[in-house]
């Protein structure tokens, strides 16, 4: 056990190493940013992107969530996704007060040209390491995503029962 973190030391050398992947993917994934940068993509219009492309019909306010900035800044972030043609803003099916993001055709390419280029230096690296360790990467890997999903699902559970309480204050 650590005597800083009270957790066995296998979780603290896990995390070292997620921490130092996740800085070099950084790298690998600026590469592949300077790709997209064709259409002269900033990094938070390609977050964005992102988000929307996961969250297909998203709204302003739930984006403005996921990128953890305030829905005005994330108005004008549409504006310009909008004007470049990389996304589109149409009327919600559920409430006509509400507006709905899409990614445009062009948004779908150049999520798929940026892709692209981190997926060839993702997959050099990969070709370098021994098969048995790449299978116990992927399966880490899994198990990690399913983890940070649980997460993420716990944390928008507590936030949306606080946002009951706070309204029903």
């Amino acid at each position: 056990m650590s005597r800083f973190t009270g957790r066995p030391h296998s979780h603290e050398r896990a995390s070292a190493a997620a921490l130092a992947t996740s800085e070099l993917l950084e790298v690998l994934w600026g590469r592949g940013q300077e790709a997209a940068r064709s259409a002269e993509v900033s990094l938070s219009q390609l977050r964005a992107l992102l988000v929307i492309e996961k969250r297909e019909g998203t709204n302003l306010r739930t984006l403005a969530e996921a990128l953890g900035s305030r829905p005005p800044a994330v108005s004008r972030l549409c504006d310009r996704l909008e004007a470049m043609g990389l996304a589109e803003r149409g009327p919600s099916a559920t409430s006509r007060r509400e507006v709905e993001l899409r990614l445009s055709l062009r948004g779908r390419v150049l999520l798929e040209q940026y892709r692209m280029a981190r997926s060839r230096d993702v997959t050099a690296t990969l070709e370098r390491m021994e098969p048995a360790d790449v299978a116990r990467l992927a399966a880490g890997l899994e198990a990690f995503h399913a983890a940070s999903a649980r997460l993420a699902a716990d944390r928008e559970g507590a936030a949306s029962r606080d946002g009951d309480v706070a309204d029903s204050a």
